[in-house]
């Protein structure tokens, strides 16, 4: 099969971005299949019908090879179409499992000293953002993998001890596992190549079972009109031919004639709940097939559910190579008979292409400068990246009522979880902030995750931060979804921020996507002003703000006394979006003079934001810094002096507006005028006027003022409070000789300085904020830093470290805390990644030392990676600090 669109006679660094533009344009839609497969869909929201909303519980890991799913599906190192018609993904067996691996093993919430976690090894090594090339790695052990142990040793610790990991069973001793890579390379868009390298790194033979496996997606069970219709897989040796209504005609092609399994994909009711199902070949039957030689695979090698059986026996060290193909061969309904695939020379001309192209296309993004370490990391970042990209479905007014094929929901459900969220139909390719332990979108993740998105394919980062504005995501009230846990809960707002921030490395051309962002956004802010905003006085009551345990109570929950949490956090954040919506305005007065009024609109909010922050008193002139203050009802206000990366974030809420845009706005520069006539208490906050380096006069506006900044800066360049070698760290150190405690309601709360894992119970425990570093916080402090920098330009100094008697730049105190983060993942001067912190295998065993993870947050001393451990989402902002301080 021939490369579609004319793509094939492009030089190999333009082909990926040919492809791209193919695809932005409607021409040829390259990004349809891509590896939108979950890696969990078992115990998710989507598929909790439970009464009381027990996700865990109600679908666990060991129902997940026997029931069918309704949302969506999950696999190992697996592709779908973005429909999710078809899933392929991996199985394996080892000989010696109790179940065939199909989908990767890990703790539900309850399961864990620290809530979720996944229990296996597997990286995303490579992939082009319309998945023209994709390489995955997975390390499966030869003996019996110890789930019973993972579970009962994890459930016997306390949260004061580390997590009990794959690695510490032993299963890894003597390298006696299998090394298993997948390739895929696509010959057109709906025409894939793939390359599974099985490899025994162990040091005698050994045998795996080997599964290629196709599937349809369950859709006819549902009982809807018009879609009962089921699609057919047949086997032969070596091939699988599916036919689907809308999907047409599927091959799945072998290089040898290996015998097929099939089934159906279709709930084992027996197994589960001792009731009677709808075939004797359930979704399972491949499973019980072959571990216990049961009839349960179709004899006429029909069904839903189809493998390719191969037996590997290889000796230690030995490898096998074996190729597959996966193409639509025919619009429905069909051909007959399927064609053959080509595996040959054409084959491997796709694969090599494929591959030179990736290379190419990653060559040219990654700054000549940057080292070859920092190179790796950045593209396997990326790759990260591109593999979080899941088929996302969820119809909640469905979920609420049930399907007219199933049982009812119970009733309470109607009152339940996300109950209020009944307009949202979700059907949709998202990214998410981890395939395994958060399969599903959170708002603010996602903004962070577009923007580095939108470095190698900025047509994807602004359709996703569209998407959650659209009338079927944002609430009739102008709210975000924030995640299906709670869709309620609140983000912060930096969808504004991020839009802009795509917009610029788009090229700042695409001033539809501006405007179209704008006006939803406008919603929004107004939903903040109306609903978190509970005194009028400017100041924000948010909630946890994605913070989690950050303070020493639930910030979402009920307050332990009468009273109302003004969050410094919360109005640093609102402070931030008027900027950012002052410069979406700014933007587009330039090419339309309606938007002149935005900006003045957005100017005097902000002013009146940053400075409600001095006068309601969460700015504290004795300690320099921002605390959240609770009000209570007799007006008076108790001060919560938690050094955390709640009083940095109003760092964030800064901009500048210069001399040709004033003259450009007359009503602004009036506006700007009068307030500074008029407005007094204001002047600390807009007042500040310089000369920038090409001679323009230029204003800062921001939360900090000229006055609090080298103030606050000297807390956060401290090594003995929040800068530690690895970045900033959420909690001043400070808090771990003296934590703080605060007597509420005849109550004590504490906040003490946890460097690593979360002791608190608060939001499950599987997150911590009170010590680690985190990558999106401090992104948006060094962007800050060089907003500042670009103010101040090398007038302003500070020292840096505090105390250490040298005098630096704030742009220089950027690029240093860039450097301090991108540490994080490079060896150091003994070889040693801070991430894998003490782990021996992962920081010296030559397989498995460059393969990179990214974790979710970082140990605040020592730079180990916590939570999380394949939430390359937000974390995957080191590629553009790689970018930055690389810049030209």
């Amino acid at each position: 099969m021939e490369v579609t669109g004319g793509v094939a006679a492009i030089d190999a660094a333009g082909a990926e971005r040919a492809r791209l533009a193919e695809a932005d344009a409607g021409a040829e839609p390259w990004r349809a299949w891509g590896p939108y497969l979950a890696e969990r869909a078992w115990g998710t929201v989507r598929e909790d019908y439970s009464e009381h909303g027990t996700a865990w519980d109600y679908f666990p890991h060991d129902h997940a090879r026997s029931r069918a799913y309704r949302w969506n599906d999950d696999g190992m190192g697996g592709i779908c179409d973005d429909r999710q018609t078809f899933c392929f993904a991996l199985g394996l067996w080892n000989g010696r499992d109790p179940i065939i691996k199909e989908r990767m093993f890990g703790l539900g919430g309850d399961g864990g000293n620290h809530g979720e976690d996944a229990k296996e090894y597997w990286w995303y090594l490579d992939s082009t953002p319309t998945h023209s090339w994709m390489r995955w790695r997975y390390h499966y052990p030869q003996a019996a993998f110890p789930y019973d142990d993972l579970v009962h040793v994890n459930g016997r610790r306390s949260r004061e001890e580390a997590e009990y990991e794959l690695v510490d069973t032993g299963v890894f001793d003597e390298d006696r596992y299998w090394a298993v890579t997948v390739d895929y390379a696509k010959a057109g868009t709906e025409d894939m190549c793939v390359v599974i390298t099985v490899a025994n790194r162990g040091p005698d033979p050994a045998t795996l079972d080997l599964l290629p496996t196709l599937w349809f997606r369950n859709t006819w069970s549902w009982g809807l009109p018009g879609r009962d219709a089921v699609p057919q897989l047949q086997g032969s040796p070596g091939r699988l031919v599916g036919r689907h209504r809308v999907l047409g005609q599927l091959v799945l092609q072998a290089d040898e004639p290996v015998p097929p399994l099939v089934c159906d994909n279709e709930t084992n009711a027996q197994r589960l709940w001792g009731l009677p199902g709808t075939t004797l070949y359930p979704k399972d039957g491949i499973n019980d097939h072959l571990i216990a030689g049961t009839p349960t695979v179709n004899p006429e090698h029909r069904g839903t559910k189809g493998a390719l059986h191969y037996r590997l026996t290889l000796a230690g060290g030995e490898e096998r190579q074996i190729r597959l193909r996966l193409a639509v061969t025919a619009p429905p309904p069909g051909a007959d008979p399927a064609p053959e695939l080509d595996l040959g020379d054409g084959f491997s001309a796709v694969v090599r292409d494929r591959e030179a192209e990736a290379d190419a296309f990653f060559a040219e993004l990654i700054p000549a400068a940057a080292s070859a370490e920092e190179a790796a990391v950045a593209r396997q970042a990326v790759a990260g990246l591109m593999w979080g990209k899941q088929f996302y479905h969820f119809d909640v007014q469905r979920w609420l009522t049930g399907d007219p094929g199933s049982a009812p929901p119970p009733p309470g459900r109607r009152f339940g979880r996300n109950h209020a969220w009944w307009h949202m139909n979700s059907f949709d390719v998202i990214s998410m902030p981890d395939p395994w332990e958060y399969p599903w979108y959170a708002a603010w993740d996602l903004a962070f995750h577009c923007v580095t998105i939108a470095r190698v394919d900025p047509g994807f980062a602004k359709a996703q931060l569209l998407l959650l504005l659209r009338e079927w995501y944002q609430h009739p009230n102008g709210q975000i979804p924030a995640y299906e846990w709670a869709f309620g809960d609140v983000n912060p707002p930096v969808h504004a921020w991020a839009a802009i921030r795509v917009f610029e490395i788009d090229g700042g051309r695409d001033h539809d996507f501006l405007a179209r962002i704008m006006h939803k956004l406008l919603l929004n802010f107004t939903w903040w002003v109306n609903r978190k905003d509970v005194g009028g006085n400017n100041v924000f009551e948010g909630g946890f703000l994605g913070l989690d345990n950050v303070g020493p109570f639930d910030r979402s929950a009920a307050l332990p006394v009468a009273g109302v949490l003004e969050q410094s956090d919360g109005t640093g954040w609102m402070a931030m979006y008027a900027l950012n919506l002052l410069d979406m305005s700014l933007r587009l007065a330039r090419k339309d003079r309606a938007y002149e009024d935005m900006a003045t609109k957005f100017f005097e909010h902000f002013a009146y934001i940053a400075g409600a922050a001095y006068q309601q008193g969460l700015w504290d002139d004795e300690d320099c810094f921002f605390y959240d203050v609770l009000r209570l009802p007799d007006g008076s206000r108790v001060p919560l002096k938690v050094r955390s990366i709640v009083g940095l974030l109003p760092l964030a809420a800064t901009s500048r507006l210069n001399t040709a845009d004033l003259a450009r706005l007359p009503e602004l520069a009036a506006r700007l005028r009068w307030v500074l006539a008029n407005k007094g208490e204001y002047h600390d906050v807009v007042g500040a006027r310089r000369l920038s380096a090409d001679g323009r006069q230029q204003r800062l506006l921001s939360m900090v003022g000229p006055d609090q900044l080298v103030k606050i800066l000297t807390r956060m360049l401290d090594e003995d409070e929040f800068l530690s070698p690895y970045g900033v760290r959420t909690l001043s150190r400070r808090h771990l000789d003296k934590p703080f405690t605060v007597s509420l309601g005849g109550s004590d709360f504490t906040v003490g300085y946890e460097p690593a894992e979360s002791t608190s119970g608060l939001f499950g425990g599987n997150s911590n904020w009170r010590g680690p570093v985190w990558m999106p916080v401090n992104y948006l402090l060094v962007e800050a830093l060089r907003e500042f920098a670009a103010f101040f330009g090398d007038d302003l100094t500070i020292e840096y470290p505090t105390g250490s008697g040298r005098k630096v730049t704030l742009h220089e105190v950027a690029d240093d805390l860039s450097r301090r983060l991108i540490a994080l993942f490079l060896p150091d001067s003994w070889g040693r990644r801070p991430i894998y912190g003490a782990c021996e295998l992962f920081q010296t065993h030559p397989d498995w030392r460059d393969l990179i993870a990214f974790p979710e947050y970082f140990h605040g001393d020592n730079g180990a990676g916590l939570g999380a451990w394949h939430q390359t989402g937000w974390t995957a902002l080191v590629v553009d600090l790689i970018l930055g301080v690389h810049r030209s």
